[in-house]
């Protein structure tokens, strides 16, 4: 019998954009691996250059330093004597895309003995990506070339240039079927990578392939992991062929949404059942022995539950949330910052998860009272503080907001040879405070500190523009600007039982009703509040973008017709009609976030802060907008007129 070959699944962090330190990482890693007598190691998709690199893609210089880097890699095969799969940008000098720009491919190299292992009728000596993404954050169109697409240029079919890859190792001849990310995906296009390898396998080689590794680049997502376990386990399942896939760690981003890369790098057997994965956000390398003999994965170096085995949402959304915080203060030199405490829920849980990765000397919380806020809230934004054991202080606005109302009302407007004055009403009121606040106190004190202010804003918020431009919407970061109302108290709940394991965000915050405190028609301890009924208004909020097909008021008034509206939202059974029994009403507060959600919402958006990913769509790059104004369909304008017509008659 063979002996097996034992193969190392790096889980490691991509630095994007850096890919000299990336391969230096590279080659000590596959250094680790040889000591550990690996004969093979696998690394991820674009783990020389990283990935959301924007148009980084388009500087020549850069391009030509990850061509470097590659070099060197495989130069180190030689001299380390182990083979090496994994993922980076090739180029085509000679070639230019219908757009006239360079030739770049998102491939998947392997190496041995100091050369490239090149698959056998393949154009180049790397296998290419052949479905290439173009949803939510991708944009790879953009930037790479398809496997399709040169096909297509050759004059070819594509499953013509999709064959296995045969490589010797220790002694031993593989067949190997090579998979980048969304070539695993089958279920979602029309073009099957996967079965036109293994059919390719069978007419060139007589037999199927030995096994499928998959290199991957893939943020983190909620339930995106079991999803991937159902994909990949019945590529495995179908084919009878096990499965190795190898994901990264790191934070990467396009601008305005950041992303968190899990990792989870995983092992499924031959009948698509989980072996092994690595754990999630970890670096560290999972070894796994192939026996050519039997076709099986017959050995991992520990076993390990399933990627993603999180007791709860809460506990997903937490690693994902500290993970991203604490590497993006990493990536921007950000080690000190400045956290506005009012006492609410949002700030409250944005404070617990800076604390949990911040030493509390380099957390500054203060609260910034008006006359509105009670001392209900005062308390509660001091009970935090002390139980957090950070610097705290109180900085009271009242004196400055009356300030800048009085310079509004007794400043005399020119116009046309007359003088007149603005009157400041009690929302433009409102408004001075929240920019008094972020412009002006915590600015101030961010700077004096020597660190950064967050923003505090919710998804419920962003979605209906329910904040104040350079007010309460200003930040270097939005932690929790993915995350609904409801998911801001879970987590709240799950940060004093699980990682901190006693109240830091205080009872009295989790149970008083959400309020801004910028009048006193918001007075709390009169159970005065947000015009927003988060148990109903997250959900309607949510069918607005989260949705793969996002509802619009026609589908709304539709469901509300058919009695089916709470199950499609996923809101507590019968809160909908309690809420709003008549047509009229219903349609009146659905109109009115529609408004707020397609008009002005929008601006705002596009000036928010970063935000951090966790949901299948986060605002900023994943969820692209632009400011065309409100509109209603003919249909909803068909259907309300016919419905009220029926109510009034």
């Amino acid at each position: 019998m063979s002996k097996p070959l034992k193969i190392a699944l790096v889980q490691t962090e991509v630095l994007p954009g850096c890919p000299r330190d990336n391969a230096d990482n590279i080659i000590r890693l596959m250094s680790e691996a040889k000591d550990k007598a690996a004969e093979l190691v696998i690394f991820s998709e674009m783990a020389v250059p990283g990935y959301l690199l924007g148009d980084t893609w388009e500087s020549a210089a850069f391009l030509a330093d990850c061509l470097t880097q590659n070099e060197r890699i495989i130069a180190a095969t030689k001299e380390l004597g182990i083979a090496v799969m994994f993922g980076s940008v090739a180029v085509d000098p000679d070639r230019r895309n219908n757009d006239g720009r360079l030739r770049k491919y998102n491939a998947f190299f392997t190496a041995a003995d100091g050369a490239l292992v090149a698959p056998a009728d393949a154009p180049y000596p790397f296998t290419i990506k052949t479905l290439l993404p173009n949803y939510r954050e991708f944009d790879d169109s953009r930037y790479f070339f398809s496997l399709r697409k040169l096909a297509y240029e050759l004059n070819r079919q594509p499953e013509e240039l999709l064959y296995p890859l045969s490589i010797t190792l220790n002694g031993e001849d593989y067949l190997i079927g090579r998979l980048i990310c969304e070539d695993g995906w089958g279920d979602d296009y029309d073009f099957q990578v996967a079965d036109a390898l293994v059919n390719n396998c069978y007419k060139k080689y007589g037999k199927a392939p030995d096994i499928f590794i998959n290199i991957s680049a893939s943020p983190f997502t909620l339930g995106k992991n079991q999803k991937r376990h159902r994909v990949f386990g019945e590529n495995s399942r179908r084919h009878n062929i096990p499965l190795i896939y190898v994901n990264h760690t790191g934070i990467q981003n396009n601008g305005k949404t950041i992303y968190t890369f899990d990792g989870s790098s995983t092992v499924y057997d031959r009948s698509g059942a989980i072996l092994a994965a690595s754990a999630p956000y970890e670096e560290e390398i999972l070894y796994a022995e192939y026996s050519k003999s039997s076709g099986e994965i017959v050995a991992v170096n520990r076993m390990q539950p399933a990627a993603d085995t999180a007791a709860c949402e809460s506990e997903s959304i937490y690693r994902s949330l500290s993970y991203g915080i604490k590497h993006f203060l990493q990536s921007t030199g950000i080690s000190k910052v400045v956290i506005g405490i009012s006492g609410g829920i949002d700030s409250a849980v944005t404070a617990a998860l800076y604390a949990a990765v911040l030493p509390p000397e380099n957390l500054l919380l203060i609260n910034m009272p008006s006359r509105f806020n009670s001392a209900t809230t005062k308390d509660l934004a001091r009970q935090l503080a002390d139980a957090v054991g950070c610097r705290y202080a109180v900085a009271p606005i009242e004196e400055s907001v009356e300030l800048t109302v009085q310079q509004i009302n007794s400043t005399p407007i020119c116009f046309k040879g007359d003088t007149a004055v603005f009157t400041v009403s009690d929302f433009v009121r409102e408004n001075i405070q929240a920019r008094d606040r972020s412009a002006r106190v915590l600015a101030g004190f961010a700077a004096a500190f020597g660190g950064a202010f967050t923003c505090n804003a919710n998804k419920a918020e962003l979605t209906v523009g329910y904040s104040t431009l350079y007010g309460d919407q200003a930040g270097f970061l939005c932690a929790l600007a993915d995350l609904w109302k409801y998911q801001v108290y879970d987590l709240a709940r799950y940060l004093n039982r699980e990682v901190f394991h006693r109240e830091i965000v205080p009872q009295g915050t989790i149970d008083i009703v959400p309020s801004a405190e910028l009048s006193d028609a918001q007075d709390v301890d009169a159970g005065k509040g947000d015009p927003i009924i988060y148990p109903y208004h997250d959900y309607l909020f949510r069918s607005f973008i989260e949705r793969w097909d996002k509802a619009t008021p026609a589908d709304l008034l539709r469901w509300y017709e058919e009695d089916t509206i709470d199950s499609e939202l996923g809101c507590e059974a019968g809160l909908t009609r309690r809420l709003f029994p008549t047509p009229d009403k219903f349609t009146e507060d659905l109109e009115r976030w529609w408004k707020c959600f397609s008009g002005l919402g929008i601006a705002k958006r596009i000036q928010a802060p970063p935000v951090l990913a966790v949901s299948r769509r986060a605002y900023g790059f994943d969820h692209r907008e632009s400011q065309n104004g409100v509109y209603f369909t003919t249909e909803y304008i068909e259907r309300k007129n016919k419905l009220l017509s029926a109510e009034y008659n």
